[in-house]
């Protein structure tokens, strides 16, 4: 079982989806994320065991290549798309109840900007640490942030941004949390190209960080200071 999760996440990490994906070209034809989870499911491991012995590690070691300019955005997608391979297969656990989320989090670009790459970067890496992810996707109105946040009792809310013309409905997002009851409740986490700390701290966010990896982290530690994670 160990073999099998230690391949498992050698995929994942490596970005080898199934068995006819191409990449990486020196695992052609060998079975990927999706056909390795499958099987260790059949075999009885359990869902929890996968995430967290298998998918876990390989998105951590994923997020560390990339802060040490080891790997790029490229191949961080294809690592996203691996996890979404094996993820799929485990999904059906959490929604029955029998594997739990260390917590939720809502996502998404905020109104008038419709880039999603980095947004989806940081989906990825969260649901690898184990995090239900509820993707609002994008050009996101402030109220749709907290609406969301409010009918899935989220603990987090992320809000991604590519253009200084639309870092400012961050602010907003802030606003209407506070407006509607449920700042105190929830963590407010800000990236995207033009953000840096200064403008969070400006605006009242509670966590930026500046790449996909550091957003997990981030991410874990305040859940696991609220006692969720």
């Amino acid at each position: 079982m160990d073999e099998l999760l230690i391949k498992l996440s050698r995929c994942v990490e490596l970005g080898k989806i199934d068995k006819v994906s191409p990449y990486p070209p020196d695992m052609k034809g060998q079975e990927g994320a999706d056909e390795l989870t499958r099987t260790a499911l059949e075999q009885g491991i359990k869902p929890d065991d996968i995430l967290e012995k298998s998918l876990i590690p390989a998105m951590a070691s994923v997020g560390e290549r990339f802060s040490r300019k080891e790997i790029y955005v490229p191949q961080m997608l294809m690592a996203a798309k691996a996890m979404n391979g094996a993820m799929k297969h485990i999904k059906p656990y959490f929604q029955s109840g029998e594997t739990k989320r260390k917590g939720k989090f809502i996502i998404g670009t905020v109104a008038g900007d419709l880039h999603d790459i980095g947004k989806n970067l940081v989906a990825m890496m969260m649901e690898g640490q184990g995090l239900e992810i509820i993707d609002a996707g994008t050009d996101v109105a402030p109220e749709r942030f907290v609406e969301l946040a409010k009918e899935n009792d989220a603990q987090i809310i992320a809000c991604s941004a590519l253009l200084t013309t639309t870092m400012g409905e961050m602010k907003s997002v802030i606003e209407a949390a506070t407006a509607a009851g449920i700042r105190e409740n929830v963590v407010i986490m800000v990236g995207g190209a033009p953000v840096n700390d200064t403008f969070a701290k400006t605006i009242g966010a509670d966590i930026y960080t500046p790449d996909a990896a550091s957003a997990a982290e981030e991410a874990i530690a305040a859940l696991k200071a609220k006692g969720i994670a």
